[in-house]
């Protein structure tokens, strides 16, 4: 995670975005702005193309027609993706069941090497205390509540302390009171 540019946050132009699956049109000529360490929300009926698009925002699925620039700089390339920090929070979570809570939220930083283990536990710690979940490290991912999961899946996403975070739909499996806070 070096040379990366020392800034919060990263500008988001999405320019006639258009995409469509089996002949089917998802996303139909969007065009937006998002400015540095701004708050967007994207809303709209299950099924209107809303984590379609995120995918595409953090390049996981690429445009029929369109483009997305960070920056102002087109994000097909790689080496402009690779410059920033990006996280996203899926709907489902995306946890392994084979990995403790505590595996889940620093698997990144394991994988790549990128800390050693007792940075990590300490990372870890912060994140799950970040999003009340504080002691919960070595807890059993199928003994959480859907809402719990949901929050080990934010810290996952805080880990990395990215620049960019989408969350696709992250409060879907919280209560209301714990989605307001």
């Amino acid at each position: 995670m070096n040379s990366l540019p020392a800034q919060n946050g990263v500008s988001v132009q999405v320019r006639g975005l258009r995409k469509s699956f089996n002949g089917q049109p998802v996303l139909k000529g969007l065009d937006f702005e998002v400015a540095r360490g701004e708050s967007f929300v994207i809303m709209g009926p299950s099924g209107s193309g809303k984590s379609v698009l995120l995918k595409h925002i953090i390049g996981l699925e690429a445009p029929d027609e369109g483009e997305i620039l960070f920056e102002g700089q087109p994000t097909q390339t790689p080496a402009v993706m690779e410059k920033y920090r990006l996280a996203m929070v899926f709907q489902s979570g995306a946890l392994l069941n084979s990995l403790n809570v505590g595996e889940n939220v620093g698997l990144y930083l394991a994988e790549h090497r990128l800390k050693p283990p007792a940075e990590i536990a300490r990372i870890v710690a912060e994140k799950l205390e970040l999003v009340g979940l504080k002691g919960l490290a070595d807890r059993v991912v199928s003994e959480l509540s859907g809402g719990m999961k949901q929050r080990v899946a934010i810290a996952r996403a805080l880990v990395v302390e990215p620049q960019l975070i989408l969350y696709d739909e992250p409060t879907s499996e919280l209560d209301p009171l714990t989605a307001v806070n």
